[in-house]
């Protein structure tokens, strides 16, 4: 998104979390919008777990459906690229005893 499209889309991000929210809603998805926020590249829209293909369609036909929006300078949503990991906490260490003494 250009700057001048991200600047009218914050303007009401509170108000595009509860109709984006309602649009899942409708469609029977278990992912909700939590928030929106900008960044150099776009808007990051953030959700309360993993979107699958079909919430991301959705998402970016409510964007793209906006009045104030240039639809053309809309991107194709994507998820982050980022590789992640998972932090395993909870592990009981043992430290190996020593019988030689």
């Amino acid at each position: 998104m250009v700057k001048d499209n991200i600047d009218k889309f914050m303007k009401n991000s509170s108000i595009h979390v509860a109709n984006l929210n309602r649009n899942l809603k409708n469609a029977k998805s278990e992912v909700s919008v939590d928030y929106i926020r900008s960044d150099p590249l776009g808007i990051m829209v953030v959700t309360n777990s993993v979107s699958l293909n079909s919430n991301l369609l959705i998402i970016e036909k409510y964007i793209k459906n906006l009045e104030n929006i240039d639809s053309t300078q809309v991107k194709t949503l994507q998820l982050p690229q980022s590789k992640s990991y998972l932090k395993i906490i909870g592990i009981p260490y043992y430290p190996r005893r020593s019988y030689n003494s």
